[in-house]
């Protein structure tokens, strides 16, 4: 299996809420995580994103769903790129505040750098969060 491959199975796992426990096999121990964006301060490990992610769409933004539009890998760099949107409503409980039935459509990349072991150790997210908590009315 190419790094390319699992980085692809990696992405949909995440993607697919399926938390730590779905991920983990892709994921070097320690693999970082980063993000330039307030709901996500704090998580710095790849594995706890991927729990923060399985609890919002199984929570607030149950039924939430993304679609895949662009991916690519670099072999010089070991890293492989994700553009999708991301589509969740409101509709549960675990927000900042009640369900407000409101939708978001957001846009985000997710880039994955490599170890020689084929695991990803390093997994950045670009994110305007600002945007997406006003289209769901949380800001």
């Amino acid at each position: 299996m190419t790094n390319f491959d699992i980085a692809t199975n990696f992405f949909h796992a995440c993607e697919g809420l399926k938390g730590a426990e779905g991920c983990k096999q892709y994921i070097s121990e320690g693999a970082k995580f980063k993000a330039q964006c307030e709901p996500l301060i704090g998580i710095d490990n790849v594995l706890d994103y991927c729990d923060w992610m399985a609890g919002l769409g199984k929570g607030a933004l149950k039924g939430c769903s993304y679609i895949l539009h662009s991916s690519s890998y670099d072999e010089a760099t070991k890293t492989a790129l994700f553009f999708g949107t991301f589509k969740g409503r409101h509709v549960g409980e675990g927000g900042p505040i009640p369900p407000t039935m409101k939708e978001a459509n957001a846009d985000y990349v997710y880039a994955l750098t490599f170890n020689d072991n084929g695991k990803i150790i390093e997994m950045t997210k670009i994110w305007n969060a600002p945007w997406t908590l006003r289209e769901l009315g949380w800001a």
